[in-house]
């Protein structure tokens, strides 16, 4: 086992981050087993988003499903309820039809090999790695954002991100252990996390300080070498909240696929990634006394949306409305993304409020 590993091992014993998913080193050695399904839920739920923001919709997906029987058992609709506000929503799409599969075609176990793992709806290179790695003991390099600086920095690779992927998973690779591969993985990323972080890294107190050439030759930050990035376009659209006489919120359903698919929204133009939709009244969905409430922003990965929001009340429950009413007090159960729940909040200030406000 080559140094750097072995004392990062070492170090992890003591100073592992504690996690809802995790099970400790001291938790192993007592026989307790690592449960593929809580490496997979976690690992779906990390992508693209902070372990912060992750625990309590790990503990709520858990609690409510604690198998991967229960979740497959689950209807989609409940699922993206309970993902609401976590972003990202293909992941939950993919969740449910992940664990359709794996009770369907794999008798309610998770393959443990990395092709196995692969051919499972939603599931990559980086996702297989990881499970393979923490669930089964796989010797396979896990790289995630946290790794790729680590490895960066301790052999000083100059080559722009993403170029130099393939090196950091070639050095990663040569570095894994056959013995505990695992908890060789989380120890990377919690040293990322914790102390070789992307602004002032705690190098005095790194475990591997002795063996990185970033803090030898120059200086850590420097690393990650990332290419320039590109401007991110700005999109255009209109939102319509309309409101009944009995303080109910006109909803509909997003097309399954496509951005924030499947999710709950009120009625909007027909922007997409691509293109803008309409901006004014004459786009509304129906014609009612709609008035101004305001403009909204959210960043999307690839691209930043701009809304103009306008709002419409006493609109009598007709039947020939597409989508469904829903109480303003009862809205956080439905399946929003955050970029609605915005929209709402423009129209409706206290609608997310604990207590549900008349307007």
């Amino acid at each position: 086992m080559q140094p750097i590993t072995a004392n990062l091992l070492d170090w992890y014993d003591s100073h592992h981050r504690i996690l809802p998913w995790r099970i400790s080193p001291r938790e192993q050695k007592a026989g307790k087993a690592v449960d593929p399904y809580r490496i997979w839920l976690s690992e779906i739920m990390l992508q693209q988003t902070t372990v912060e923001a992750v625990k309590p919709y790990f503990n709520a997906f858990v609690e409510k499903w604690p198998t991967v029987k229960d979740l497959a058992a689950a209807s989609q609709d409940a699922v993206l309820r309970a993902w609401a506000g976590l972003g990202y929503y293909s992941r939950a799409r993919n969740l449910k039809k992940c664990a359709d599969a794996v009770c369907a075609d794999h008798g309610g176990s998770f393959p443990s090999d990395i092709n196995g793992l692969k051919s499972l709806p939603g599931i990559g290179d980086y996702t297989a790695a990881a499970i393979a790695s923490i669930a089964f003991n796989r010797p396979v390099a896990v790289v995630d954002g946290n790794v790729e600086r680590v490895i960066s920095r301790l052999y000083a690779i100059d080559t722009p991100l993403p170029a130099a992927k393939s090196e950091i998973r070639a050095r990663m690779q040569a570095l894994t252990p056959d013995e505990r591969p695992g908890d060789f993985a989380q120890a990377m990323m919690d040293l990322g996390a914790t102390i070789c972080t992307p602004k002032r890294p705690a190098c005095f107190v790194c475990p591997v300080k002795e063996g990185c050439e970033a803090l030898q030759t120059s200086d850590p930050e420097l690393y990650p070498v990332k290419a320039a990035k590109k401007e991110r376009p700005i999109r255009l659209g209109a939102a319509f909240v309309a409101v009944s006489a009995d303080n109910e919120v006109l909803l509909r359903s997003r097309t399954e696929t496509g951005l924030l698919g499947g999710m709950a929204e009120v009625p909007t133009t027909a922007w997409t990634a691509r293109q803008d939709g309409a901006t004014d009244i004459a786009s509304a969905p129906f014609a009612a006394d709609w008035i101004a409430a305001g403009n909204i922003t959210h960043i999307f990965t690839h691209f930043e949306l701009r809304l103009a929001v306008f709002k419409a009340g006493n609109i009598p429950a007709m039947q020939n409305l597409d989508g469904w009413w829903v109480k303003i007090e009862k809205l956080s159960a439905e399946a929003l993304p955050t970029i609605m729940k915005k929209v709402i909040a423009a129209a409706i200030p206290h609608a997310f409020a604990k207590r549900g406000k008349d307007v």
